[in-house]
């Protein structure tokens, strides 16, 4: 259990990605869970196996109260159970104590965390709630599991070496160059350039998309342990954020989705906002695509240049939820200066 961080805070879901009284399964700690949202807006969720036969809850319907609440209803034999895990047996007309036990949930303006029912040993980022507060919500994209387990998907995503790998195809980038890394314990910040090779004026005209990709990507990552990456990304056009979230579901499978947010500075910023989505989830079915095509536990033999943020997730990771020596930004002196391009 300790190789998913219990203690953790956990994003399980921006309430956009829940449609009112819609069961959805969601797993976490190797647990299965049924979420929905009801005719209010409040988010309620419940083991996902009904008390009765073990019928999955989210593989049900809800049925919708007068004052705005709803229950999820098994879809075996139409048990409704409320947010309390309680339900009415037929015949009886009369409400049962609980039969489930609620999932704990924290949910801040639109965001849905979790520490899983276990105790709390870091305190959930507030870069989510700055970032709401300034830029424009565009959506969210790439909802998917991935069969590896979350220090394998964390190693991948702080890995500054593998974009003109496992990327290329999109991106064309040649080279990283890579600049700055922040330690600040259980956040940093890496700054690094990928210059890309061109498309021709044919291929763009046939994927007019490709006309918002720049010659040259700068990349500032903001990172937030264990839960959260975001890329922080400008253009004449606005500014792009966008974050990546990750979910322990089970020892050997995680979950990760984009979030993805903006600021206009021309009116046509707010157009695009699809072609942003569908770059940030072809970048993860990418990164999943090459996690499928690693062989498990194979000593590393050779390491490369600027392997910080690596290194950074296993120091987090050995030693969570403490922080420990050593320190690795490149600069010791910026380590204590106000990150650049910040939302706070």
């Amino acid at each position: 259990m300790q190789s998913m961080l219990p203690g953790a805070p956990w994003l399980v879901a921006h309430k956009s990605m829940l449609t009112t009284n819609q069961p959805r399964k969601i797993s976490l700690y190797g647990n299965d869970y049924v979420m929905w949202k009801d005719g209010a807006g409040k988010v309620h969720a419940l083991p996902n196996a009904c008390p009765h036969m073990g019928a999955m809850l989210s593989e049900g319907w809800c049925e919708a109260i007068g004052d705005g609440s709803s229950r999820v209803v098994c879809p075996f034999h139409a048990l409704a159970f409320d947010n309390r895990g309680c339900t009415v047996l037929p015949g009886s007309h009369q409400q049962t104590r609980p039969q489930l036990e609620p999932l704990e949930l924290i949910v801040q303006g639109d965001f849905v965390w979790s520490y899983g029912g276990y105790e709390a040993k870091v305190p959930i980022p507030g870069v989510l709630n700055a970032i709401a507060a300034e830029y424009t919500f565009i959506g969210h994209t790439a909802d998917c599991t991935v069969s590896t387990d979350l220090l394998t998907m964390l190693l991948n995503m702080h890995d500054y070496n593998h974009q003109n790998g496992t990327h290329r195809n999109l991106f064309r980038i040649a080279e990283v160059q890579f600049h700055q890394f922040v330690d600040r314990g259980h956040e940093s910040h890496a700054y690094y350039d990928m210059p890309t090779a061109p498309y021709t004026l044919v291929e763009k005209l046939r994927r007019p998309d490709l006309f918002l990709l720049p010659s040259t990507i700068e990349a500032h990552l903001e990172n937030h342990f264990p839960a959260l990456v975001i890329f922080h990304g400008e253009s004449p056009l606005g500014k792009l954020v966008q974050c990546h979230l990750f979910v322990p579901e089970a020892e050997n499978c995680t979950r990760t989705y984009i979030l993805l947010f903006g600021l206009a500075k021309q009116p046509v910023f707010s157009l695009l906002g699809r072609s942003y989505l569908n770059f940030g989830k072809v970048v993860v079915e990418q990164d999943a695509d090459i996690l499928g095509k690693i062989y498990p536990d194979r000593p590393q033999k050779i390491k490369l240049n600027n392997e910080v943020g690596m290194d950074w997730v296993k120091r987090n990771f050995a030693s969570f939820p403490a922080v420990v020596e050593p320190n690795f930004s490149k600069d010791n002196a910026t380590a204590l200066a106000p990150a650049p391009n910040s939302p706070r």
